[in-house]
C-alpha cells in the first residue's frame, strides 16, 4: 500500500491542489489532508487509498517501493 507521503508528492508532481484531488477522488479536503499528513501507511480505508492510487496512476504516477523499504514516486509523463 502507498504512503501518505507518496500521495502528497504525487499530487504535487501533477500540480494538483488538495481541493482538486479531493474533488476528483470524491473525498473531503479534510480527509485528504489527514491522509497526506501520515508518513507511514495511511489509516484510511483501503478502498479510499486504492482509489487515490488508481487515479494518480492514471495521471502518470508510478509508486515505487525498493527492496530496502524506501518509497518514492516517478512521474511517467508530463502532467496535463
Amino acid at each position: 500500500m502507498i504512503s501518505g507521503g507518496q500521495i502528497r508528492i504525487a499530487r504535487t508532481a501533477l500540480r494538483l491542489t488538495i481541493d482538486e484531488l479531493s474533488q476528483i477522488v470524491g473525498i473531503s479536503t479534510r480527509t485528504l489532508k489527514r491522509i497526506e499528513a501520515q508518513d507511514n501507511l495511511p489509516s484510511s480505508s483501503a478502498s479510499t487509498i486504492g482509489k487515490l492510487q488508481s487515479i494518480l496512476e492514471s495521471k502518470g504516477i508510478e509508486f515505487i517501493v525498493r527492496e530496502d523499504g524506501a518509497r518514492g514516486v516517478l512521474l511517467r509523463q508530463e502532467p496535463e
